[in-house]
């Protein structure tokens, strides 16, 4: 029998995750949690009951677990009660609006003894899962740099939404978090942090570009650039071809290296001198192969499994917290112009 996965949130990401569970191995789309009248037909297509709010589905016992694609502020409360009813819940990033209520929600869950998850989706890329390995097996040898690119360009019309234009709303915490997930997943966690943002020109009360320096735990130092207003391919969404919303490009956007190596991605090109001498040998890419499994159904099967106690979740409540600590941390630094620690 199918493990029995409920959708909360019929906005553009939460019909994508109903997509991916009808599309994922041994797990089934059981519910749609949403008051606005369009989900009722969105559910009707699926074949699965549309319910009004979070209570109806607590009161049902046809529901193995819960995604949560819910606004960002209603992530904290909707994930406690999942857990209060010991459902296994898994949280759209990102996992909450602060700290400190992800640390209620982590600490929660830990008490219960129930999984939760954060929708950090790029994980589940088996590119990523690639490069993981790659790192981990030392083929980049220790790790010294790490670069990473976000920049896209959001149309007018995309502000036109009003909560866009406001603090919280802009691409470090909206976009940046995904990129600082998967830069820890990589090259371990984040100690400290500087940064720069601006908002010079569209004039919102939110940024629109941010430069950040990363120290990691090992000493290893990283960049990142961030900005929604540049036109420009070098961001996840379109070199991944994650998503098929976004048009496709054959660059990357994060660079790894190390005293053995370097890698690109998403292209995954591994680069290597033949020989001895560092910079006077040789230096040529080999392209290392990777699957093209979308990450929404991989992550949705895997929620699954750790739901029948089969796995273990890849990326825990504890690694979206985590995220967005470095998230917070970088607002603050480019508020005070100090080093802050996550």
């Amino acid at each position: 029998m199918s493990t029995r996965i409920a959708v909360a949130g019929a906005g553009l990401i939460g019909r994508r995750h109903a997509e991916a569970l009808r599309s994922a191995r041994d797990v089934a789309l059981c519910a749609i949690v949403d008051p606005d009248p369009a989900a009722a037909g969105f559910a009707a297509d699926h074949g699965v009951p549309c319910l009004p709010d979070l209570d109806a589905l607590l009161a049902r016992t046809d529901v193995d677990g819960v995604i949560l694609a819910l606004p960002n502020a209603l992530h904290g409360p909707a994930a406690l009660a999942c857990i209060a009813a010991g459902l296994p819940v898994l949280v759209e990033k990102p996992l909450a609006t602060n700290v400190a209520e992800g640390a209620a929600m982590v600490a929660a869950a830990k008490a219960a003894g129930v999984p939760l998850l954060t929708g950090h989706h790029r994980r589940y890329n088996p590119l990523i899962t690639r490069a993981i390995e790659i790192v981990r097996e030392g083929a980049l040898g220790t790790l010294t740099a790490v670069q990473a690119q976000a920049w896209f360009f959001k149309p007018d019309r995309y502000f036109d939404t009003a909560w866009r234009r406001d603090p919280g709303a802009g691409p470090v915490f909206l976009n940046l978090i995904h990129d600082i997930d998967l830069l820890q997943a990589l090259c371990g966690p984040v100690a400290a942090v500087q940064a720069m943002d601006s908002n010079a020109l569209r004039g919102n009360p939110v940024e629109e570009t941010a430069v950040v320096l990363l120290r990691f735990a090992s000493g290893l130092l990283g960049t990142v650039n961030v900005s929604d207003a540049a036109v420009a391919p070098w961001s996840w969404e379109l070199t991944a071809r994650e998503n098929p919303a976004y048009p496709a490009t054959d660059q990357n956007c994060y660079w790894i290296a190390g005293t053995r190596g370097a890698l690109a991605l998403p292209n995954l090109a591994l680069w290597t001198h033949d020989g001895p001498d560092g910079w006077w040998s040789p230096i040529a890419a080999r392209r290392l192969p990777f699957g093209f499994d979308d990450p929404l159904v991989v992550q949705a099967a895997h929620f699954g499994a750790v739901i029948r106690g089969q796995e273990t979740p890849r990326a825990t409540g504890a690694d979206g917290l985590s995220a967005l600590t470095v998230i917070e941390a970088i607002k603050r630094a480019a508020a005070s112009g100090r080093i802050e620690r996550p």
